[in-house]
């Protein structure tokens, strides 16, 4: 059943986040209201000046589309506790604030795409009078913590909890992946972070199973459910549970944001984003990489462009990430591999002066190209009965295969050579 569940994002391997929320308006991370310490009457005040009239969702999806991203995620409500769509649990909405339902737009949007729909929903809520303060509460410093929290009750936010998760996956149809966040019950300075009991986690994760049983649901209740979420780094090598490979996706911003952020300009290449998209998939990984619209509501310019220098890579190297996995052969340093069937793929993360030696592969390959132009790549193979030429000094050894690549890289984010494997490779 879980393969049946997964098959899907295990296929697809890129995806499009989208933090939308009130912080877009502050335009000083997603965080804000932590970070500034901000209370909850001060911050609603973003919910009046909530106008998000450049919010296209049909553009934001075609965006993802045209980046190559097989299906976006939307945060239908952050940490903040301002929700994107049409609530009955409380008036703290956009549709309260700007007369939207800016979940059933993106759904529809994304379904209309052709593209697979994600959600977000925060465990956490700042602005909700019975979410106990903790850690990363704005309030946490506050010198009344104790008298504050004696009056606040985490049975009653588990209900409201629970009642909007319901309401997500029951208001707009088929739901293929929902994204929890998060669950961290250390303590710090004093004050705990929040457990899977405090969402009575087993619960909700039936819930969600009864409602949308294809959905995929990642590890952010605290639970065990269908993959693994490493947020802002990149693995260095495949993600295992008791020594079995477990699904996984990177989550990455373009510049250490979720939310608009103004003043940040920190902004990854679209080489670098490739790159890490590449390494993802080499390590049986998927890329979810987010985009922050601005306060009113429209993918920032500079990102577009970062999206669309993706999307001229990922239409020329798409075979090299759709379907495709990691690869039983071992790289050479400065080369990553995935691999889909007899098709093998070679990352240069650097392009070498005129040969590319690839231990192992000796007598494995039947054909060579660059996969951005089919252009056709010459090699030999380096056996063992060729004495002198492994006599050369520090020359390949027996068993290589040896590419022979133009001086010139080819103009594109990252070059990819497809090898075409023999039947008995």
């Amino acid at each position: 059943m879980t393969e049946h569940r997964t098959a899907w994002f295990a296929h697809d391997r890129f995806g499009m986040f989208v933090h939308f929320g009130l912080y877009s308006v502050a335009a000083r991370h997603e965080w804000v209201m932590n970070y500034e310490e901000i209370g909850v009457e001060e911050y609603a005040r973003y919910a009046e000046y909530f106008d998000p009239d450049l919010f296209d969702a049909r553009a934001i999806a075609r965006t993802a589309r045209e980046a190559g991203a097989r299906y976006v995620v939307l945060t239908t409500k952050h940490h903040e506790g301002f929700c994107l769509w049409d609530t009955a649990t409380t008036a703290f909405s956009a549709p309260h604030s700007c007369g939207r339902d800016l979940v059933r737009e993106f759904v529809d949007a994304v379904r209309a795409e052709g593209l697979r729909v994600g959600f977000y929903y925060s465990l956490l809520d700042w602005s909700h009078p019975d979410y106990t303060i903790d850690r990363h509460h704005p309030l946490r410093r506050h010198p009344h913590v104790a008298a504050l929290n004696a009056a606040r009750d985490m049975d009653r936010y588990r209900a409201y909890l629970h009642e909007q998760v319901r309401e997500l996956l029951t208001s707009y149809g088929p739901v293929d992946y929902l994204f929890f966040d998060f669950t961290e019950h250390a303590e710090h300075e004093g004050l705990p972070g929040k457990a899977p009991e405090d969402w009575d986690a087993a619960t909700l994760l039936a819930l969600c199973r009864r409602l949308q049983p294809d959905m995929v649901v990642n590890d952010r209740l605290g639970i065990a459910a269908d993959l693994v979420t490493p947020e802002q780094y990149q693995p260095v090598r495949p993600l295992e549970r008791d020594g079995v490979p477990v699904l996984w996706e990177a989550c990455q911003t373009i510049n250490g944001s979720w939310g608009y952020h103004r003043d940040n300009l920190d902004a990854k290449s679209a080489g670098l984003l490739v790159r890490m998209l590449a390494g993802s998939v080499a390590l049986g990984g998927n890329l979810l990489l987010n985009v922050g619209p601005t306060g009113r509501g429209e993918i920032a310019p500079r990102d577009a462009v970062l999206f669309a220098e993706v999307g001229e890579w990922t239409r020329r190297h798409g075979p090299a990430i759709y379907g495709a996995g990691p690869s039983r052969f071992t790289p050479p340093s400065g080369v990553v591999y995935t691999q889909r069937d007899r098709r093998l793929y070679v990352h240069l993360f650097d392009w070498p002066f005129q040969h590319l030696h690839l231990p192992g592969l000796a007598s494995k390959v039947s054909f060579a190209r660059l996969l951005w132009d089919g252009s056709e790549i010459l090699f030999q193979e380096i056996r063992p009965d060729q004495e002198a030429f492994n006599m050369i000094p520090a020359g390949p050894a027996a068993g290589t295969l040896t590419l022979t690549l133009p001086v010139q890289r080819p103009p594109v984010a990252l070059p990819v050579i497809e090898l075409i494997l023999r039947e008995d490779a």
